[in-house]
C-alpha cells in the first residue's frame, strides 16, 4: 500500500500523537521513521534524562531528614536508564512499533522527504501519496558553536551524555540552559567533578533570574564548578583528555557536553520542494498548517516548528493539528479562535515546563519581564515557600514562589515555582494561566492541608494584602 489518508514524518511522541489521533478520527495513517519508534525523548532525551537523575535526588531528599542516611551505587543508575530505554535489546523500540500497528497505523522504516505536494519518497522503500494531509514531526537536532579545535576532538551532546555507561572523572560541561543544569547536577552525583561554562550572567536565562540563580547556588554547594559570564575560547585534545581555555585558564576534562541549544530538524526534509528553506522553522498557523505553502495539505507539529519546543507542547499541537486535518478532511468546519478545538493557542502564553534539577523549577505563562514587554499591566508576587507541608516535606525546605498578575483582568499570566519537589504544583497553575481563572475565584480553591500547595493561600494573601 502505497497511498493513505495521512503520512507522518518522524515517529517520536509529536508523530505518534498526530498519528494516533488521525487515526481515531477515521483516517489511515503511515508513520515514517528514520531511528527508533519513539524518537529523541524516549531514547535520547526526557526518559534516559530522568533516570539518571531521579536516584541522585531521591538519596538527596531522605539525606534532608533526621537520622538518615543514603548511598547509592551509579551503575545501578545506569541499568536503571537501560531499562528505560531498552538498551542493549534486539528489538529496541519494539514494544513502541506494536503499540502503533495495534493501532492500526501502518509503520514504514526509512528516512523520508517530500517530493512534492502529498508526496513523500522513503529511502530503501516506497514514495508514498497521501490523500489529505502530510505531517512534518521531526523535531531538532544539537547546535554546535564555532569554537576553534571543536571539531578536532570527540565532543558530547545530549544523546551521548543519556547514553553514558559510566560517569566520567572530569566532566565540562558549555551552556548553562535546561540541558546543561540537569546532566551537570546528575553526573556530579554519580561520580564526575563537573566544569560547567555558560556564556551569561546566570543559568536557564528563559526563567525568572531566581530560578537560575538557586539553581546555581545548589550546583555549587554540591561541588559543581559554575563558571558565568565565561565561555570557551579554544579546545584542544590533550591525550585521552580535552583542554579547555576558559580566559587565561586551561581546564582539563575528560569528556566535554556541548548543550548550547537546539534547532529545528528540516535540513534533508524536501522542503525546498514545496518552496520552504531547509535548516529553517517550519512556520505553522495555531492548528498547524504551515504557512507559505499552497493548499491545506501540510502540516507541521513539535520542535520543528519552532513554536515551544517541549515534548508535552509538541503532542499537544500535534493532538491539535490532527484533529484540524479529520474535520477538513470531513469537509467540516475548522475552529481556529483562541483556545478553539484546532486552535494551539497554549503555545503563545502558557507553556509549562519543569527544569528537573534539585531543586526543581516549576513554572508556567510569562516571566515579569515578558509580560511588560507584551504591554501587560502586571502586579509580582514573591514569597518564600514556608509552609507546613514545606516543613514535613524536608528539613530546611528551602524554595520560592512567585505569581505574575494581569492586574487589568484580575488573572494569572505566569507562575514560578523553585524547591525541592515543586513539580507536581505546576498542573494547578497551569490550569489557572489557561483558564484565565480570576483571582477572586482562587481564592476559593483550598489547598489541603498539610501540603506545599498551601503556598497557593499565602500567595493570594500577599496579593490581597
Amino acid at each position: 500500500m502505497s497511498e493513505y489518508d495521512v503520512i507522518v514524518i518522524g515517529a517520536g511522541p509529536v508523530g505518534e500523537n498526530a498519528a494516533d489521533y488521525a487515526h481515531r478520527g477515521g483516517l489511515s495513517v503511515a508513520l515514517v521513521e528514520a531511528e527508533l519508534v519513539g524518537g529523541e525523548c524516549s531514547y535520547w532525551a526526557c526518559i534516559p534524562s530522568k533516570a539518571l537523575l531521579r536516584t541522585g535526588h531521591a538519596a538527596a531528599a531522605l539525606r534532608r531528614l533526621p537520622g538518615t542516611t543514603a548511598e547509592f551505587d551509579p551503575a545501578a543508575v545506569f541499568a536503571r536508564r537501560d531499562w528505560f530505554t531498552g538498551r542493549g535489546s534486539a528489538d529496541q523500540d519494539g514494544g513502541q512499533v506494536k503499540w502503533a500497528e495495534d493501532a492500526g497505523i501502518t509503520v514504514v522504516r526509512g528516512h523520508a522527504r517530500l517530493t512534492g505536494e502529498k508526496s513523500v519518497a522513503v529511502d530503501g522503500g516506497p514514495t508514498l501519496t497521501a490523500r489529505h494531509a502530510v505531517v512534518l514531526a521531526t523535531g531538532s537536532v544539537p547546535v554546535r558553536p564555532p569554537i576553534p579545535g571543536i571539531d578536532g576532538v570527540e565532543v558530547w551532546g545530549s544523546r551521548e551524555a543519556t547514553s553514558a555507561t559510566a560517569a566520567p572523572a572530569r566532566l565540562g560541561v558549555l551552556g548553562g540552559g535546561v540541558v546543561g543544569c540537569e546532566m551537570a547536577q546528575a553526573f556530579q552525583r554519580l561520580g564526575s567533578q563537573v566544569t560547567l561554562v555558560n556564556r551569561g550572567e546566570r543559568l536557564l536565562a528563559s526563567t525568572e533570574p531566581f530560578a537560575g540563580d538557586r539553581v546555581a547556588a545548589a550546583l555549587r554547594s554540591e561541588g559543581v564548578d559554575v563558571r558565568l559570564d565565561q565561555g570557551i575560547d579554544a579546545v584542544e585534545k590533550q591525550g585521552d583528555a580535552i583542554a579547555l581555555t576558559i580566559g587565561d585558564e586551561t581546564v582539563v576534562v575528560d569528556r566535554l557536553l556541548v548543550s548550547t541549544g537546539r534547532r529545528p530538524a528540516s535540513d534533508d526534509l524536501g522542503v525546498e520542494t514545496v518552496g520552504l528553506e531547509p535548516g529553517k522553522a517550519v512556520v505553522t498557523d495555531d492548528s498547524g498548517l504551515v504557512t507559505g505553502v499552497a493548499g491545506q495539505w501540510l502540516y507541521a507539529t513539535g520542535d520543528v516548528t519552532g513554536r515551544a519546543p517541549l515534548t508535552h507542547q509538541g503532542k499537544y499541537a500535534a493532538r491539535i493539528a490532527a484533529a484540524a486535518i479529520v474535520a477538513r478532511a470531513a469537509g467540516q468546519p475548522v475552529d481556529t479562535a483562541p483556545y478553539g478545538e484546532h486552535a494551539a493557542t497554549a503555545d503563545h502564553g502558557a507553556v509549562p515546563q519543569v527544569v528537573f534539577t534539585d531543586p526543581e523549577v516549576a513554572a508556567v505563562g510569562r516571566t515579569e519581564a515578558q509580560a511588560r514587554a507584551a504591554g501587560l499591566d502586571v502586579r509580582v508576587v514573591d514569597l518564600p515557600i514556608a509552609v507546613a507541608g514545606s516543613s514535613l516535606h524536608a528539613d530546611g525546605y528551602d524554595g520560592a514562589a512567585r505569581l505574575v498578575v494581569d492586574t487589568q483582568r484580575d488573572v494569572l499570566v505566569g507562575v514560578t515555582f523553585v524547591g525541592p519537589d515543586v513539580a507536581e504544583l505546576l498542573h494547578a497553575a497551569t490550569i489557572a494561566v489557561v483558564g484565565e481563572v480570576p483571582l477572586s475565584r482562587l481564592w476559593h480553591a483550598v489547598p489541603a492541608f498539610p501540603t506545599i500547595s498551601e503556598v497557593w493561600l499565602r500567595l493570594l494573601e500577599a496579593y490581597r494584602g
